[in-house]
């Protein structure tokens, strides 16, 4: 009695097993998942001030173009190379908390004043998850195999993508049109008081 038990349990376990395996092979599932989201509302730990100004935003689109490979080993049998592309935004601003006694200097009468401005900073790029996706992979016969049993991670491409778009800020004018900007606003904050302002 207990040996027909135990072996109908196996029977069982063995059968419930090959299904998962099948399913994460084809990608088709025969059980229906429902997510419970018993997750605390999130708390507000801080605030803090900033005396930041962002004054311009670029977007950016990258491909990262990746080969994995094994030297001596034909690509049709292991290795892989992807195309990913990604996309984002990285923000430039202008840190007024800097300013020093002598980076501004109104005139006796008060109706000017002499703005030195800091240089202009890039924040790091923000990417736009909604835009980033694999858009072509050759994989080897022992790649597809591994990719069957474990997922891909694809964290990698992500801080890549993040390395491209930072580069690809900092050879852009970003920097100078945030600084452009910061301009533009303080001559018309200025200019509401009745002081023109001119910049270094």
């Amino acid at each position: 009695m207990v040996k027909n038990v135990v072996m109908v349990l196996v029977s069982v376990i063995v059968g419930a097993t090959a299904v998962v395996g099948l399913s994460n092979v084809t990608g088709i599932s025969p059980f229906v998942w429902q997510r419970n989201d018993r997750s605390q509302p999130a708390l507000l730990k801080s605030i803090k001030d900033i005396s930041q100004y962002h004054a311009a935003v670029g977007n950016f689109e990258t491909v990262v173009d990746v080969d994995d490979n094994v030297p001596g080993v034909p690509s049709v049998i292991a290795g892989r190379r992807t195309l990913f592309v990604a996309a984002g935004t990285v923000n430039a601003y202008v840190d007024l908390s800097g300013f020093a006694e002598d980076d501004l200097k109104l005139s006796a009468d008060g109706k000017s004043v002499t703005v030195r401005l800091p240089e202009a900073v890039l924040d790091k790029p923000n990417l736009d998850h909604d835009r980033l996706y694999v858009f072509s992979q050759d994989r080897g016969i022992m790649d597809r195999i591994a990719d069957a049993v474990e997922t891909p991670q694809q964290a990698e491409f992500f801080e890549l993508a993040e390395t491209k778009l930072s580069s690809a800020a900092q050879e852009s004018r970003l920097r100078e049109q945030a600084v452009e900007n910061t301009r533009t606003m303080l001559t018309g904050l200025f200019g509401s008081m009745g002081i023109q302002a001119s910049f270094q």
